[in-house]
């Protein structure tokens, strides 16, 4: 019989309601306990907003992978934070950075080209600040992105896919936007004499005509090459998991879309033990498996002549990259795993069977990854890697069975025999 448990959890001041199918055998009564949640995430009982919200999420124990290893396999479980995602703390970076710094302006509009979940929460994170988004995504990305997206209140523009060195490539559109909208800024500033009785006199005597609507200039996030992605995971998760581990971590394995989350955790964990092994997974289609193994970076897609029209062919989104950022550049990394789109696709549907984790086509593609270094470091070794989101986001295609029926990755498997 099948039940549903309403969870309730206080996570970095944020309270998360998430619904756990709870499944009553003998077998499962045994595994009662099948999520252990670090101590460590409660060190703050109030947040200052939203915001304050953000990071110091669970350290989570997934049993299954565990017992399936002989390894202590844990995740961040980033999927709890207030934007549901792990770029919430890109988003939080990026943005206070640049309005620190004065490129941003309060009211101005933050732009980014994005297949998701940046995009949100940029979108939630610029709203909390006081400025407007406006994002620009391929229009093959999963179509409850979008929506949220304009729930958010975000202005969303939807491009073909097309490639990275191509003018209206979704990321060139998004810093075309955020230039257009710094040089309509600057057309409406009005050079006047300074008068002692102007309500809102500036230093050199510029003030801003425009109307409470118009956005005060534009800043593009660039989250591929803007280095504050780097430093939110060296200053934030990648402090967190040392923590939370007690230092105790032999591992940590992740797939690499921007290059930050595993760029930042790696050179953190490196440096305060660098005989921490770090590995990337990389899915379908992406050059980096190759360039951390070979020194090259091409997929073998292209050596056999089958790219399709996606900037790489995998049903995951938000990882895989042909190109070198600035944030992969920093990783630390003692080497690559592949994984495939099937893989992804069954160990999505293991963990929420038998774990009751739900969670989207990155952070399955981490878990493929956190078996294989098991497998590959032998029993009782301790292994992180993350749960980017939760699988709310990827309902029209990664759990979709029209969909994936149609590319041949319906999932059979019945336990771990998928990865062979």
């Amino acid at each position: 019989m099948r039940k549903l448990a309403i969870a309730v959890v206080i996570s970095g001041g944020a309270l998360v309601i998430g619904a756990i199918a709870i499944v009553h055998s003998s077998r499962r009564r045994r595994r009662s306990s099948q999520i252990v949640w670090s101590a460590a995430h409660c060190d703050r009982q109030h947040a200052h907003g939203i915001l304050g919200a953000v990071g110091n999420t669970p350290l989570v124990k997934i049993r299954s992978l565990s017992e399936a290893t002989g390894c202590e396999v844990y995740a961040k479980a980033e999927f709890l934070n207030p934007g549901g995602s792990i770029k919430d703390r890109v988003a939080v970076k990026i943005i206070k950075e640049a309005l620190q710094s004065g490129k941003l302006r309060p009211g101005g509009v933050v732009t980014e080209g994005s297949a998701g979940s940046t995009a949100i929460s940029l979108a939630m994170v610029a709203v909390a600040c006081g400025c407007k988004c406006h994002v620009v995504i391929p229009d093959d990305a999963a179509i409850e992105k979008a929506q949220l997206l304009e729930a958010l209140g975000a202005t969303v523009e939807r491009v073909r896919p097309v490639s990275i060195t191509h003018k209206d490539h979704f990321v060139n559109i998004a810093r075309r936007r955020a230039q257009e909208a710094e040089a309509k800024y600057k057309e409406r500033m009005i050079v006047c004499p300074f008068d002692k009785n102007d309500k809102n006199p500036t230093k050199n005597g510029t003030h801003i005509v425009d109307s409470k609507d118009e956005a005060q200039g534009g800043y593009f996030a660039d989250q591929f090459e803007n280095l504050a992605n780097f430093r939110a995971h060296y200053q934030g998760t990648g402090p967190e998991i040392w923590k939370q581990t007690g230092g105790k971590v032999d591992a940590f394995v992740a797939a690499s879309g921007t290059g930050g989350t595993i760029a930042g955790i790696t050179c953190y964990l490196k440096d305060q033990r660098p005989e921490v092994k770090c590995y990337l997974i990389d899915p379908p289609g992406s050059g980096l498996y190759n360039r951390v193994s070979r020194g090259v970076l091409y997929a073998r897609e292209e050596a056999e002549g089958k790219r399709l029209k996606n900037p790489f062919d995998t049903i995951t989104e938000g990882i895989g990259i042909n190109r070198l950022t600035k944030n992969f550049l920093l990783a630390k990394l003692d080497g690559a795993i592949r994984g495939t789109d099937k893989e992804a696709v069954e160990m999505s549907r293991f963990l929420l069977r038998e774990d009751g984790i739900f969670v989207g086509s990155s952070s399955a593609m981490n878990c493929v990854g956190a078996v294989r270094v098991a497998r590959l470091l032998g029993p009782g070794h301790t292994i992180v890697t993350i749960l980017c989101d939760s699988g709310s986001r990827h309902l029209s295609k990664f759990y979709n069975s029209d969909y994936l029926s149609t590319h041949g990755l319906l999932p059979t498997a019945k336990g771990l025999e998928f990865l062979v």
